[in-house]
């Protein structure tokens, strides 16, 4: 069994999974509340399952980017059932959880984040013969993004809804945007995921794996006097 935990945004989600196939999952709007309900949260799916934490095998977990605590909050608690089961820890990138439900299109598929700023964060992937990255994370603004799109792309993640109109504006029938219900972000897809990661061997270190935050939250700069 493996535990799937991302708590990248305000919104939510856990799931359990034999080989990846996911047999329960808990999507939620958080909000700021990640600290208080995230545990009670995976104790809860796990007696609804009858089953208990010594029954996992692996952990999944959405590294980011994200909010800073939700981030925080996912790593840690994964990091801790990682070190207290001695089983296997996988971060997979949120923006690549966000397009993998689209896989099946074949069309290029690009995740976007509100960074804040005027900026939003981004990505690009693609099935062809296999899943892959064409761009890795990185933050852009939505007029550089536009100016990149020279075909048809499907648009995913939680987009801000002006950004979602300029979008459609801008780029007219190359931009593909699925209903808000279908772009919510899944534990389950994190669960397909990690297991193609455990498969071939591929695991992370939990002493040394980070959030991945493409800019560093204000609590870490320095204050000059």
């Amino acid at each position: 069994m493996e535990l799937a935990i991302d708590t990248s945004t305000d919104f939510a989600s856990i799931s359990l999974s034999c080989e990846g196939e996911t047999i329960a999952e808990l999507t939620w709007h958080s909000g700021q509340n990640h600290t208080v309900e995230l545990v009670p949260n995976i104790t809860h799916l796990l007696n609804q399952t009858k089953l208990s934490p010594q029954s996992l095998g692996a952990i999944f977990v959405a590294k980011g980017p994200g909010s800073f605590n939700g981030l925080r909050v996912g790593m840690s608690t994964a990091k801790g059932f990682a070190f207290a089961l001695s089983i296997p820890l996988i971060g997979i990138s949120t923006l690549e959880i966000e397009a993998h439900p689209f896989a099946y299109t074949r069309l290029p598929l690009c995740p976007i984040h509100n960074a804040g700023r005027g900026e939003i964060a981004t990505a690009l992937y693609q099935q062809s013969d296999d899943w892959h990255c064409l761009i890795e994370e990185h933050i852009t603004t939505a007029d550089v993004l536009c100016q990149q799109i020279k075909r048809k792309t499907l648009f995913c993640g939680e987009i801000p809804s002006p950004l979602v109109q300029q979008l459609r504006q801008r780029l007219g029938r190359q931009a593909i945007i699925p209903d808000p219900a279908a772009r919510l972000r899944h534990a389950s897809h994190l669960a397909a995921l990690g297991w193609q990661h455990l498969s071939r061997g591929d695991q992370d270190n939990p002493a040394s794996l980070q959030p991945l935050y493409l800019r560093q939250p204000p609590i870490t700069q320095r204050k000059v006097k």
